[in-house]
């Protein structure tokens, strides 16, 4: 498993990692990822992962880097503090080694919410500090809100078909020694990658490399500098072949070829800021109907 660098902490962590929304595979797939060198786990106390996390870190707390995050309606100081002490919880450990606010959220002032977190690393409860979902005006405004400790991570979407961090995110991040964690590296689910494939070049590539499509898409974006990837997996057999993406790299001809064969789309910030507004009982609504949309719509739409 090849490692990168976190931000500017001095530590390196595996570029590919294990996500946990919307995981339901129980601790034995976590485990394996775990065995075979993914170990990083990402959770959130909004996910409702972190007590199966717990478990499957138990007896080796001390090698795996966790990552959990506080949800959006609990930003204020108070809130925070209170929110990590229950994640610390269910995780039954002592300390986080990142911890993210999951979402801006105007309601809650940010100086607030990140003076909260540098207060738990001040504890020996938080390492260090992330964000997830921060645009570039939201990022710089998070770094000159910190006091003492860096923001060392953005978590966004990143994969084949959205390629939105690409607009000026991607690079911000790079130049200033941000680690981008790149959830959703295989899309909302492989087949609206496929959507995007209409010359069929992941099977091709996946071919002529001799790996498996899932594993030339997450090859494909931990191959950008400063990127870590964090797959689901619900069953030992897809665990261990996301962890298959890491160890080599895709010669420049099939790079190339995966860079101009896939329809990619890239969101604009207002785009990101109205998902935002969605109520989140919205989203489960909204997929259903755009997995019945044809796929020329669906890749549009993802």
């Amino acid at each position: 498993m090849n490692h990168k660098p976190l931000g500017q902490t001095g530590i390196a962590i595996p570029e590919i990692g294990l996500g946990t929304w919307g995981y339901h595979g129980g601790a034995e797939p976590l485990r394996a990822g775990l065995d075979a060198g993914a170990l990083l786990i990402d959770t959130a106390e909004s996910y409702g992962s972190e007590l199966v996390v717990g478990e499957a870190i138990e007896g080796r707390r001390d090698r795996v880097f966790v990552a959990t995050k506080v949800s959006r309606n609990h930003l204020r100081r108070t809130e925070v503090l209170a929110a990590a002490d229950e994640s610390l919880r269910r995780l039954r450990t002592d300390w986080i080694d990142l911890y993210q606010v999951h979402e801006p959220n105007a309601a809650a002032p940010l100086e607030e919410t990140l003076g909260a977190m540098e207060d738990l690393v001040d504890a020996g409860k938080v390492r260090f500090i992330g964000v997830p979902n921060f645009s570039v005006p939201e990022l710089e405004r998070a770094r000159n809100s910190m006091r003492k400790y860096p923001i060392v991570s953005n978590q966004v979407r990143y994969n084949l078909a959205d390629r939105s961090i690409e607009g000026g995110l991607l690079a911000y991040c790079q130049a200033h020694e941000i680690t981008v964690i790149a959830y959703s590296p295989l899309g909302r689910e492989l087949q609206r990658l496929h959507d995007c494939d209409p010359r069929n070049v992941l099977a091709e590539v996946a071919g002529e490399v001799g790996k498996s499509v899932s594993q030339i898409v997450l090859n494909w974006c931990v191959s950008h500098e400063g990127v870590v990837a964090i797959p689901k997996g619900n069953s030992i057999e897809h665990v261990l072949e996301n962890c298959g993406a890491s160890g080599w790299r895709l010669p420049a001809e099939q790079f190339r070829k995966l860079d101009e064969g896939i329809l990619f789309h890239r969101r604009t910030e207002f785009n990101s800021a109205l998902r935002r507004l969605l109520p989140a009982g919205a989203t489960p609504f909204l997929k259903q109907c755009v997995r019945r949309l044809p796929p020329s719509l669906r890749r549009r739409l993802d």
